[in-house]
């Protein structure tokens, strides 16, 4: 048996991510994610606010240590978070995973990016994501677009599925979720929450000496979120839903949806 501080290492890619004030182009960033940690650490509160700026309806979401492909063949990646009680700050990195000698940058809300050739606007930052907003018509159409399946069937092909706005895609994959106010519950010893549009939830560890928990997401292939830290209270997002982190134990960490 493991004792109550002990941490729950699964197998499975773990996540890294981007910031950005200025412009960069993307190094295509197919390399591997780094590794969750495995030895016991006292984890630093974040000071808020929780998000400054505001979210778009259509807006890009790059979820906290992960990576999402942009059209155009591009990556960013929301690498760090910084607060100091009254601003926000995000670091964002190119490419959709780790590699060396990235460029990275810092960014707030109002920030502007260039990927590949292509513009974007950072609209939010929050502990948990990055709202960014694409300023071509075409991209905007490209990430809106309808897929031609609504299964997933694993690797590349389900990028329509991972990266996008397509209101669609996204309703399917909060339906695969309890409802509004109800648990979601995911296993700490190896288990994986697949959801039918090609997401896939994991915990890489529990600490319940220290009080937090790592989550992971991942979906054609990229990690797309890696949670480190997290507490309950913590508010994180999985496939455009959001949850806060309601309990934490040796065999489960269980989230509260809090949006539709």
């Amino acid at each position: 048996m493991f004792s109550p501080a002990s941490r729950y290492g699964i197998a499975g890619a773990t996540l890294a991510l981007w910031a950005l004030t200025a412009c960069g182009s993307s190094s295509g960033g197919d390399d591997d994610p780094t590794t969750a940690p495995t030895t016991t650490r006292a984890a630093a509160k974040d000071k808020g606010p929780q998000c400054v700026g505001e979210a778009l309806a259509d807006g890009v979401h790059v979820l906290r240590g992960g990576g999402f492909r942009l059209p155009g063949g591009g990556g960013v990646q929301y690498a760090a978070a910084s607060a100091d009680g009254t601003s926000r700050n995000a670091t964002l990195r190119d490419g959709t995973g780790y590699g060396a000698g990235q460029q990275q940058w810092t960014v707030k809300p109002g920030s502007r990016l260039t990927v590949s050739g292509h513009a974007y606007t950072v609209r939010q930052v929050c502990s948990y994501r990055v709202v960014l907003e694409p300023k071509g018509a075409k991209d905007k159409a490209a990430l809106a677009a309808t897929p031609e399946s609504m299964e997933f069937a694993g690797g590349a092909a389900d990028n329509p599925l991972c990266f996008t706005t397509n209101r669609a895609v996204l309703a399917a994959a909060a339906k695969s979720f309890p409802a509004m106010g109800q648990t979601l519950s995911l296993l700490a010893n190896g288990g994986v929450k697949q959801l039918p549009t090609g997401p896939s939830l994991t915990v890489s560890y529990v600490d319940t000496a220290a009080g937090t928990a790592g989550l992971g997401a991942n979906c054609a292939g990229i990690p797309v979120a890696q949670y480190k830290d997290v507490r309950v209270s913590d508010t994180v997002e999985f496939a455009g839903v959001l949850f806060k982190v309601s309990e934490l134990t040796e065999q489960a960490v269980r989230l509260t949806r809090t949006s539709e």
